[in-house]
């Protein structure tokens, strides 16, 4: 009786035995097929921000390229100014300076400091004295800010 006990519970041994190993191979089947999905989506996803690295850096170069062709618009735009401008002081510089500072005096302050600065220093400084004090003092105060 003990002996076929014995056996019985050997056979049941071997069969649970039998049945872990089977329980475990699925396992291990069933994580290597999930593990290869996610190499898969890894792989898939490398892939997808590898292409959009390659579109950001893309627009990077163009908006730059377009940033360094506005920059260079308005600095010509600014050298055509600045030439008006100049032309406008020489035309001032050449005036009396009382006559150079009655026009200018109706000016704004922002074009009269322009004018001004644009125009060599002697003949500013004798435009500015013909000019009435309280119009030659905001001009001078106004110059001044922007020396700084």
């Amino acid at each position: 009786m003990k002996r076929t006990a014995f056996t019985i519970l050997a056979l049941l041994f071997l069969v649970v035995n039998v049945y872990a190993e089977e329980d475990i191979a699925g396992v291990i089947e069933k994580q290597r097929i999930e593990l290869n999905q996610k190499e898969e989506m890894l792989k898939k996803e490398t892939e997808r921000l590898k292409t959009l690295k390659k579109e950001v850096e893309d627009d990077i170069a163009k908006y730059t390229a377009l940033l360094e062709q506005i920059d260079k618009s308005l600095k010509q735009a600014e050298e055509v100014g600045n030439k008006r401008l100049k032309h406008v002081a020489r035309a001032y510089e050449a005036m009396q300076p009382e006559d150079a500072a009655s026009r200018i005096s109706g000016l704004d302050n922002d074009m009269a400091v322009q004018i001004l600065l644009k125009m060599e220093s002697k003949k500013a400084g004798l435009v500015i004295g013909m000019m009435g004090a309280q119009r030659a003092t905001v001009l001078t105060k106004e110059i001044a800010k922007l020396k700084m």
